[in-house]
Parts: C-alpha cells; sequence; structure tokens
C-alpha cells in the first residue's frame, strides 16, 4: 500500500468542490435562449381526462407554449417501459400497462403529468400551469397491495386483470411443504416493509436542448446511468436517434436507486425543446419529487420457517404481494423477484425453500430500487423470522444464527444463487466482542432502575452486488448486459484520465479510481483524472447501482491498466535494453530489476507519444480501453447489533449502541468505506423508526408529501457508529472487491427492530417504530396481562 495507494485512507478529491459550492449539478446548467418548464400534474389519483383546455395558459405573458400528451402521442413518443422481463410462474409474460409520458385518457395517481408549460422563467410556467383547465372523470382507487387482489378493487390497466403484474415462484413448493410438515417447530410470521421515498439531496432535474441545425439533442439529467439513459430514450422512446443525442449527467447530489431510470420529465422536455425552438429546463420541488420519485420497498409477506428437533433450520415458505404502483418503473420487476428471493437463504444452510412472489398497480406512485432493492426486503423478513424463532424456542439469537450458518464455500443455495466466499463467524464473533455481548444483562438491569426498557437485537445480512454475470441476467429477463468499460488514457506528459461507464453520485469514484492508478504507477493522485457522465466522451458504459462500481467498474479499470502496463513495460524495455521481464514499475518510475537503469514515467508516456525510439511495429500513444463482464455475483455480508432503550411512558427508542461488522473483501479506501457504511445505516435507522410513505385509501392522496409529514431522521437520532471490517477476499475479480454501498440500509432495520421488540417483550411491531407504535405495543402488553 502507497501512501495513496490501496488500502490508503485518503480524503476525497472531489469534495474541495463540493464544500465550497462550486459543485455543477443540473440545474446550475445555464444556456443560451433557455426557457422553463412546469408540468401540469393530476390532482386525482384515477380519473379519465374529459378535456384539457390550454387557451387561457397560452395567453399568458412569457408562455412560449403549452404541450399535451395527444401531441406527444402524435409526434410518435413511446411509451415508458419496464427493462426486465418476468414471466409468471405459468410461463405468461408480465402484464405492463400503458405509461405515457404525458397522460392522455387516464391518470393513475396522483402526480400523474398530463401537460407541460414552457415559459420565459419558472414563476410565469407555474403561474399558467394553474390555468390550464383539465376535466376529470373521477374514477374508484386502490392503494394496498392487499386490496388490489380484492374482487372488489377497481381495474387500474386492462391489460392486467385483477391488477395482477405476474405471480412468480422460486424454489421447490413441494420440498419446502415436506420440511414444514415433518418440523419438530414452524415459526410463522408476517412481515410488512414499509413503502420509503428515497429523499436524495438534489431533487430530479433535466434540460432538454435541441440543435435544429444539427438535428442533435442534449439532455443534461440527473441520472446515474446515463448510457442507459440515451439507449432507452433512442430505441423505445423515439425521442431522437442514438447518434443525435448526447447525455450529460454532471455532479449528481445522491441517488440512491432513484435516479436509475427514465422519467417522464426527460423525455418530455426534450421533445418539447424540438417543439418550441427553445432549451427547456425542469427542476422539481420537494413536493414534486414525493409525488413522482420513484417509491421504494412495499411489501407484505407470509413466512415459515421450518426447525428440526435440533434447531437447524430445514425449511422456509414465503408468500409475498409487492405494490409496484400505478405503472412498471424501469427495473421495477427485478425488484421483488430476482433481487429479493434469490437472498432469502441469508448467511444459513436452508435445504428447502420456495418462494411465491405476486406484484400489484395500485394507485400510487410507481415503486422500482431504492437503496439495496430486494436485499433490505430479503434480510428483515429472514432475520425477524430468525429472531422470532430463537424467542420461541428459547434458545440464543446468536446461537440459532451460528448453528445455521453457511461454512462451506462456494455454496450453491436452492435459489439461485451460489455464494463464492465469507466467513460469517467472523464478523459475528467482531460484533458481539464490540457490543459487549455477554455484558447486555447488566446493562438492562441498570436502565431499569431508571425506568427504562432496554433492548438488544442482530442481524445477519448478505447481499448481492455487482449485479452480472450478463449472460446470467440475460437468461433471467434483464434488457440489458451489466458489464462495465473503462479507459485509461496516459497523456504525453504522464498525466493520466480514465474515462469509467461508471457513474458517481457521492460515492467518491474521483478518489478510489485514482487510487488504483497511484498504485499501479506510483503516480500522486491528482495527476489522476476520472471522465465520467457524458455519453460523448466515455464510451458506452453501464452506471452505478447495486454496489458495482467497485466489483465491475473498477474491475473493467484494471484490466485497462493491465494493458497500459504491458505497453509502458515494452517502451521501457526498449530504451534502456533490457529484457521485458526485468521492468519493474516503482514510485512514479520503470525500472530494470536489480540494476540502476531507470526511466521516469513521464519520460516513457513522452516516447510513447514522440514515437522517435518505439519498437518495431508498435502504434504510438499509450491508451487502452477494456469491458469487463464478471463471472458471478459478489456477496458482501456482516453482522450488526443494536442495542436501545425505551421510555414506557412515551414510547420513544433511543440507540445506545450500534455496531456494524461488515466483510466487503478488499478495501480502496477505507474511510470512504466507513462513510457509505454510516450513511445507509443512517437510512436504515430512519426506515426502521422514522420513514413511512402513508396514501389516504380512499382517495389516494399522497399524506406525506412535506417533511412535515414525512420524518427523516436527524442527527440527534442516530448514535455514533462502531464500524469495523472483516475480509474474505472475493475471488470473482481482480481486486477482490465485494462492494459496500448498500450494506448499512440492508442490515440496520431488523437489527433495530428486534432491538426494540426484545425491549418492550413484544414482537408485534412493524417498521417504523415510531413513539405512538411503541407506545401502543406496550399498551397491548398491559391489556394482555391484565387479561391474563
Amino acid at each position: 500500500m502507497g501512501v495513496e495507494g490501496i488500502g490508503a485512507r485518503v480524503a476525497r478529491k472531489e469534495d474541495k468542490r463540493f464544500l465550497t459550492g462550486k459543485g455543477r449539478y443540473t440545474d446550475d446548467m445555464v444556456v443560451p435562449g433557455m426557457k422553463y418548464a412546469y408540468f401540469v400534474r393530476s390532482p386525482y389519483a384515477h380519473a379519465k381526462i374529459t378535456s384539457i383546455d390550454v387557451s387561457a395558459a397560452k395567453a399568458m405573458s412569457g408562455v412560449i407554449d403549452v404541450l399535451d400528451g395527444k401531441q406527444l402521442l402524435a409526434d410518435g413518443i413511446g411509451n415508458l417501459i419496464c427493462g426486465w422481463m418476468v414471466h409468471s410462474k405459468d410461463g405468461t409474460p408480465m402484464k405492463m400497462g400503458a405509461w405515457r409520458p404525458l397522460a392522455h385518457e387516464t391518470v393513475r395517481y396522483v402526480g400523474d403529468a398530463v401537460a407541460i408549460v414552457v415559459a420565459d422563467s419558472f414563476a410565469e410556467a407555474r403561474d399558467a400551469s394553474e390555468a390550464v383547465m383539465v376535466e376529470y372523470e373521477e374514477l374508484p382507487v386502490v392503494t394496498g397491495a392487499v386490496d388490489a387482489l380484492k374482487s372488489s378493487a377497481p381495474q387500474i390497466h386492462p391489460e392486467a386483470p385483477g391488477n395482477l403484474i405476474f405471480d412468480w415462484e422460486i424454489g421447490d413448493s413441494a420440498l419446502a411443504d415436506a420440511a414444514i410438515a415433518r418440523a419438530a417447530h414452524v415459526t410463522e410470521i408476517e412481515i410488512l416493509n414499509n413503502r420509503l421515498s428515497p429523499n436524495p439531496m438534489e431533487p430530479r432535474a433535466t434540460l432538454g436542448i435541441y440543435d435544429g441545425a444539427e438535428d442533435h439533442y442534449t439532455c443534461y439529467t440527473t441520472s446515474q446511468n446515463p448510457h442507459v439513459a440515451r439507449l432507452v430514450m433512442s430505441a423505445f422512446y423515439n425521442v431522437a436517434p442514438e447518434n443525435k443525442l448526447r447525455v450529460i449527467a454532471p455532479d449528481v447530489g445522491g441517488g440512491f436507486g432513484s435516479k436509475i431510470y427514465i422519467y417522464p420529465e426527460e423525455i418530455v422536455c426534450l421533445w418539447a425543446s424540438k417543439k418550441t425552438g427553445v432549451p427547456v429546463k425542469w427542476t422539481s420541488d420537494r413536493t414534486e419529487a414525493f409525488l413522482t420519485d420513484a417509491h421504494g420497498r412495499d411489501h407484505v409477506s407470509k413466512v415459515k420457517m421450518a426447525f428440526d428437533k435440533d434447531n437447524n433450520i430445514i425449511g422456509l415458505k414465503v408468500d409475498t404481494i409487492a405494490n409496484l404502483g400505478a405503472y412498471m418503473s424501469l427495473f421495477s420487476s427485478s425488484v421483488p423477484t430476482y433481487l429479493y428471493a434469490t437472498l432469502l437463504s441469508g448467511q444459513y444452510a436452508i435445504p428447502a425453500i420456495h418462494a411465491n412472489v405476486r406484484t400489484v398497480y395500485t394507485n400510487t406512485v410507481p415503486v422500482d430500487a431504492y437503496r439495496g432493492a430486494g436485499r433490505p426486503e430479503a434480510t428483515y423478513l429472514l432475520e425477524r423470522t430468525v429472531e422470532t424463532a430463537a424467542r420461541e424456542l428459547g434458545v440464543s439469537p446468536a446461537d440459532l444464527r451460528r448453528q445455521n450458518f453457511v461454512r462451506t464455500f462456494p455454496y450453491q443455495t436452492p435459489v439461485i444463487m451460489c455464494y463464492d466466499a465469507g466467513d460469517y463467524d467472523a464478523s459475528l464473533d467482531a460484533a458481539m466482542s464490540a457490543a459487549d455481548w455477554n455484558g447486555f444483562a447488566g446493562r438492562k438491569a441498570d436502565a431499569a432502575r431508571r425506568g427504562k426498557l432496554r433492548g438488544i437485537g442482530m442481524s445477519c445480512y448478505i447481499e448481492a452486488c455487482g449485479i452480472a454475470p450478463s449472460a446470467a441476467v440475460g437468461s433471467l429477463g434483464a434488457g440489458v448486459g451489466l458489464w462495465e468499460s473503462a479507459e485509461v488514457r496516459v497523456n504525453a506528459v504522464g498525466t493520466v484520465e480514465v474515462l469509467t461507464g461508471s457513474h458517481s453520485h457521492g460515492q467518491g469514484h474521483e478518489t478510489t479510481f485514482a487510487q488504483l492508478v497511484s498504485e499501479r504507477f506510483g503516480l500522486p493522485i491528482d495527476n489522476v483524472s476520472i471522465v465520467h457522465g457524458d455519453t460523448d466522451k466515455v464510451q458506452m458504459g453501464m452506471g452505478t447501482y447495486g454496489s458495482r462500481s467497485g466489483a465491475v467498474g473498477m474491475s473493467a479499470i484494471v484490466k485497462a491498466l493491465d494493458k497500459v502496463e504491458a505497453k509502458a513495460k515494452k517502451i521501457a524495455a526498449h530504451l534502456m535494453e533490457a529484457d521485458e521481464s526485468d521492468i519493474v514499475i516503482e514510485n512514479g518510475e520503470l525500472k530494470v530489476a536489480g540494476t540502476d537503469k531507470t526511466l521516469p514515467w513521464f519520460q516513457v508516456a513522452l516516447a510513447a507519444y514522440t514515437a522517435h525510439n518505439l519498437p518495431s511495429d508498435m502504434e504510438p500513444g499509450l491508451k487502452e480501453g477494456a469491458f469487463y463482464d464478471p463471472s458471478n455475483f459478489t456477496f458482501p455480508a456482516g453482522c450488526y447489533i443494536a442495542e436501545v432503550e425505551v421510555d414506557p411512558e412515551t414510547g420513544k427508542t433511543e440507540i445506545i449502541q450500534f455496531v456494524a461488522a461488515d466483510d466487503f473483501g478488499n478495501i480502496i479506501n477505507p474511510m470512504i468505506v466507513e462513510g457509505q457504511v454510516h450513511g445507509g445505516i443512517a437510512q436504515g435507522i430512519g426506515q426502521a423508526l422514522l420513514e413511512a410513505v402513508h396514501y389516504d385509501p380512499q382517495t389516494g392522496q399522497l399524506l406525506t408529501a412535506s417533511y412535515m409529514d414525512y420524518a427523516m431522521p436527524r442527527a440527534d437520532d442516530l448514535p455514533s457508529f462502531n464500524v469495523s471490517h472483516q475480509n474474505t477476499p472475493c475471488p470473482g475479480n481482480p481486486l477482490g472487491i465485494k462492494g459496500c454501498g448498500e450494506a448499512g440500509a440492508i442490515g440496520s432495520p431488523p437489527a433495530l427492530i428486534n432491538a426494540i421488540t426484545d425491549a418492550i417483550s413484544n414482537n408485534n411491531l412493524n417498521m417504523p417504530a415510531t413513539p405512538l407504535a411503541v407506545w401502543s405495543a406496550l399498551q397491548a402488553n398491559a391489556t394482555r396481562q391484565a387479561a391474563e
């Protein structure tokens, strides 16, 4: 490890511009002649559009034009799509209802866009939007997943009878049923996973620019994967030919999955720019974000976990209903299927698993990936069930988990995944030691003397990251490959540019990717620039999500670095009249091993470009590219322990300590990894204690459309985190990396709910465990005890 190489705790290069207000976000972009957009949105959750009158709005000051869905349809702009095909267990394809970028016949959730106003200023566009007269015929609504399947529920899409999108299964139902039938003990539990709003710091925004002279489109957007945005908008939405569309995702202020997708606004602003002849910018406000950003989670599940007489888990049966909202978003079908049910073995050797998943339409915002995407839902279900089983069996929850751990690798689960490496005992031991697990009884007694209820809970999670390989996901229905690309350009003076198809929106790529180059060539990271987020600069890439930037993105860079290193050594060997196998690179120099012959890095780079003295048949230049398609998923894992105190008078929960012991394989920058874990835990705490999206079931109105109603975690809700790392390197990629970006949000919710239910001696508690919910559970205890 060098001072700035792999393993070094290097401060993030990019933070200088972020902390000094010099970041360049989509809303910062200003181009000549730019105008502003405001969308007219449905105030109803379900209604037919009977008429739209834009005449008064078009006559208002500053208005350039008002465009509606019929015009969009007439110009051939296509429907938004879901890019992952899932088939029901009877073999029929999923039922994808039509999602128009601007609704022209039926609106299906509050916030569904019906028209766009383009004006000289944002204020004028907003004012004119209020003058657009839309007549609606209201229709009945349904907002809950279970209710959507009832015979009395209104039909959301004609393509999906009974609102059922697909009825999918994985595993062996007969084998799981047999295990349950012969079990010595069966734990049964119903699990609710609450719906969340993603709330990235930067709201979504887009700037569409049509150049009539060149017949060319440029889209600035808050995207996690600009190349996929270009592909989808050209190939499926007919916005522009791919070679005439440039997509730029500049600095992006957080995504958490919600900026993976293509939304109506990007499509409509590009189209509107051509229709009006002016660049069109739209920036969401917070209410629009709550109304239109893809939500996450929202599962209702029933679980049966079977144990033999020795407390070994012998079977698992899961039935899940997943709410996908009003339309199928880009990757929504994969979240409750291949990103969820395939992880239901957890860290445990369970011989028989079966999961049935039904997905439904409702009159709510579309649901898609949110930090963890299926993995948090699987971990929460499994870890709440195991904890409940330990209480029913009267055994230590740590011992029950340890007894059932997978210990032989590779391990093929009954639900597709093949775990390649891990040491779950090591994470459990580290977490229990850091939490002083054995000393908890004394702390609980002390809390009781102070009138507090103290509880402790743990969660042992596993996730699948680096979502790949392409052939495998393609066979499961993915519409794209999930490889990554990289190009390494060594300039004539020895500085280096790395062009990556990954995209950074808070992960610190400009630092960690530069550390790879520093490690390889001994160069200062300030001599390395990372280029990303522009489809005109970077070759096709797949973007960032699913903790794939390290395992997949960096691996592509390593492959390109291998090629650069090989060529640089050939040049150096030629210049120093040495054997190529004797050349080593250290501290920014190429040396002949065992001699005093050296060449500085910049001199070799210069030689590559002057080309005066190169080996015969060698092309000038020092630039190489690579694509990397992984051979397997990666499998980060760990153990989290939460300790809480509950005030029985108010139900308020205080987190006394939170311990995270993670195995991410090899780590490039420990400080950045710790920051990722901290952020994930904060979001997990938000889900467990505070956050929930609520709709009025009668009207479909969003009741949590502002921070007055949607409770986000604050600094005083969070403890200091005790974070440690264990390391079993991933054998499937050249760096041994597993991924770290989502772990905190996956492992923390069940640890907290397990701790709170331990404290209050009531297992019947759903997320979020608000003071009211906890207090109500305590009152239920008192009522039950009085009845007994």
